[in-house]
């Protein structure tokens, strides 16, 4: 008869049996990351299932931080001259506000430069409400409509912050004219160092971008109404394929018909040819050619978007291979499908780009096939209501994918899995200068 003590046993069990439970809780865990509520052709969920890890919402110093009290002294008047397209010109202009708290400046109203390529000739006034923004920015920075009679008859002395290299400092470079002619007027360079800023100023240029900047009563009733006859639920695809973008773009696209080829060869490019050979897989590898409608639609299908989804096609003049994503989404409508004939005809560049603007951040969810102006401006607005079914497709990725031979199934699960990652992560959703990251 044999005799053995059964609490060595128990032990071993028990130790067994809790790692089996922390491997099965573990893997749960992992899998819950990327948790979707129902299967796909691709074997997943649609992408706005996916959980989400990380909000974008706009930062506490800014929306409850005390102000800190203007000056009573000014150094001065600044206006910021904007260029290119409407959310080119918008985000220069917030720029141009922060760095004005920065200076201690007086805000002029901006001047918008005439640009004959975009069809524009609308000013500041004619897109934005002044007496809102100047009501809006009370207490961040002073704006004013007139100068004082002392300086009215003078232009502003030009400062060329265009071509500092490095990083660049105001209160270094641009302090010393301000203090000197009083008057002066930049357009804001791209290598700012925004990390020098004091959280008066950083709070000023957040203030003027996603609060006080907003469209004229007559434009916004408009783009309200455009709103309210896109069929719902509906996304918003901000889709990138005009000759101008594709032609600064260097890519070659040979399997595109010959009416497109046309438009991209007339279109301005200066010196700016198409790479060949290994530049141009290089190039396209590293995600700087724009998705074509056919590629955007297979990454919209690889996304388990459904196929008779509403979609607003946020999108400028002169839209090239559009059959590309009609042939897959047939549900389409776009402002010259929606507006009266004389409505949209009488607008320019920067009212149709607005009436986009206002119908993105408003829509159920957005996807945008590149990662420009408008795109990061919709972004953060979105972000900014709580509206958080954004996304930037992947370029790179898709690149990438089709150089190492995936095609069909497998190019869709590989689509699926690098996209559902960003989403999660809230990748793009808004720009750190005003929004901080909140994990959920």
């Amino acid at each position: 008869m044999f005799f053995f003590s059964i609490k060595p046993l128990f032990s071993v069990l028990v130790f067994t049996l809790s790692i089996l439970i922390i491997t099965f809780l573990s893997s749960s865990s992992l899998f819950s990351l990327y948790r979707t509520s129902s299967n796909s052709a691709v074997g997943e969920g649609d992408i706005w299932s996916v959980r989400r890890l990380f909000e974008w919402r706009p930062c506490k110093w800014w929306l409850q931080g005390h102000l800190t009290a203007l000056p009573l002294e000014t150094n001065g008047y600044i206006r910021v001259d904007c260029y290119g397209g409407l959310n080119q010109m918008r985000r220069d202009f917030c720029d141009g506000v922060g760095i004005a708290r920065l200076l201690n400046a007086t805000l002029v109203l901006p001047k918008f430069e005439v640009a004959s390529y975009w069809n524009e000739t609308s000013g500041f006034a004619d897109v934005f409400d002044v007496d809102y923004f100047i009501q809006q920015m009370s207490g961040f920075v002073k704006v004013v409509k007139e100068l004082p009679p002392e300086i009215s008859s003078k232009e502003p002395v030009p400062v060329d912050c265009s071509k500092r290299k490095g990083h660049f400092d105001y209160v270094e470079s641009v302090l010393p004219a301000l203090l000197e002619h009083k008057y002066i007027s930049f357009t804001p360079a791209m290598s700012q160092r925004r990390d020098r800023y004091p959280l008066y100023a950083k709070a000023a240029l957040c203030e003027a971008c996603y609060k006080a900047i907003r469209l004229t009563r007559s434009l916004e009733m408009k783009a309200s109404e455009l709103l309210q006859v896109i069929p719902k639920p509906f996304l918003s695809l901000h889709l990138r394929f005009e000759p101008d973008m594709v032609a600064y773009s260097q890519c070659a696209y040979p399997g595109i018909s010959p009416a497109s080829i046309k438009a991209i060869e007339e279109a301005p490019q200066g010196d700016r040819k198409p790479w060949t050979g290994e530049l141009a897989r290089i190039w396209r590898r590293r995600g700087k050619c724009p998705l074509t409608p056919n590629e955007t639609a297979l990454i919209l299908q690889a996304l388990s978007i459904p196929t008779n989804t509403n979609i607003y096609l946020a999108a400028g003049d002169g839209l090239m291979e559009i059959e590309g994503l009609t042939a897959t989404y047939s549900n389409i409508f776009t402002k010259s499908s929606l507006l009266r004939n004389e409505d949209f005809t009488a607008m320019h560049g920067n009212t149709k780009a607005a009436l986009d603007y206002y119908v993105s951040i408003n829509s159920d969810s957005y996807i945008a096939t590149y990662f420009g102006n408008m795109d990061k401006m919709v972004a953060a607005m979105r972000a900014f209501k709580g509206l958080h079914k954004t996304l930037f497709l992947s370029r790179k990725a898709f690149a990438e994918l089709t150089f190492q031979g995936l095609r069909e199934k497998e190019l869709m699960q590989a689509l699926w899995k690098v996209h559902r990652d960003d989403f999660a992560k809230g990748r793009g959703s808004a720009l750190p200068e005003c929004f901080c990251e909140f994990k959920l």
